[in-house]
């Protein structure tokens, strides 16, 4: 395996012969799919890997330089796509991860049959005739919080973003790889993704996309999905699932993976 495929711990599984990458969103690592990659593994090749930054990396190999962009994640995506020698896939990207599949799919539209956004968003930070889901203020309090004591952030921040208790199977989950990532990355990738403003490449994405929007999301308001949808140049189709929080592949697995499963065998258009 190359370099850069070792060092996001990259794992192919499967005997298909069709790629399916699945990339992952903030505080978690390849783990959050575990429920959804047992419905892959006998028709595709399904591609796991963990971001840098995520808990399971090797924290030696995060550049703050590199990843104070999502460009620095989008360009790891194609490098391991590359090593791997993989021609074409289809990327379903959880929460930034979807935002970081655009930009990739931007750079290689020939490498992407597909995007499938679940949770994305181009902004996080509310702007006029733009909302977001958040006040500058808010977010500035979210750093500090995680300046201050970060496992107690993780503690109060886990059940929020899963929409759950801290009894939850899902909560617990999510608390352990937020708790695996070390604070200062954390709250490196933190800002990266909620200062983050991707609206501008979205008339640039010409790989089809599905937008996979949760009900009720702390972190993005259902809003989102169609102001992707309206702003992505290529065709692209929105469904919103009836479930609560931002982990809708950790938290309601089973209302979550038979929609994943028709948008990964759904064909739509290339362009308009």
């Amino acid at each position: 395996m190359g370099i850069a495929a070792e060092a996001h711990n990259v794992k192919i599984l499967g005997s298909g012969t069709d790629y399916i990458v699945l990339g992952h969103g903030f505080g978690t690592d390849q783990s959050v799919w575990k429920h959804f990659v047992p419905y892959l593994v006998h028709d595709y090749r399904v591609v796991l890997y963990d971001n840098m930054g995520a808990g399971t990396t090797n924290p030696d190999y995060f550049d703050f330089e590199r990843y104070s962009s999502l460009e620095g994640y989008a360009s790891d995506l194609l490098a391991i796509l590359e090593e791997l020698q993989v021609e074409s896939c289809i990327f379903v990207g959880h929460s930034v991860s979807g935002m970081i599949g655009a930009i990739a799919s931007i750079a290689r539209p020939d490498l992407f049959t597909k995007l499938i956004m679940v949770g994305a968003s181009p902004r996080y930070l509310n702007d006029v005739d733009y909302y977001g889901g958040f006040e500058q203020e808010e977010l500035n309090q979210l750093f500090d919080a995680m300046s201050a004591n970060y496992k107690a952030w993780c503690y109060g921040f886990a059940p929020l973003a899963v929409g759950g208790d801290l009894e939850s199977v899902a909560v617990q989950e999510f608390s352990r790889t937020l708790f695996n990532m070390r604070p200062d990355i954390g709250l490196m990738v933190s800002r990266t993704i909620f200062q983050s403003d991707m609206r501008h490449i979205l008339s640039l994405v010409s790989v089809p996309c599905h937008i996979i929007q949760a009900k009720k999301d702390m972190a993005v308001p259902v809003v989102i999905s169609e102001y992707l949808h309206q702003n992505i140049a290529a065709n692209s189709i929105v469904e919103v699932i009836a479930t609560d929080g931002h982990l809708p592949q950790l938290s309601s697995p089973d209302i979550v993976i038979p929609v994943l499963l028709q948008h990964i065998h759904l064909e739509i258009e290339a362009r308009r």
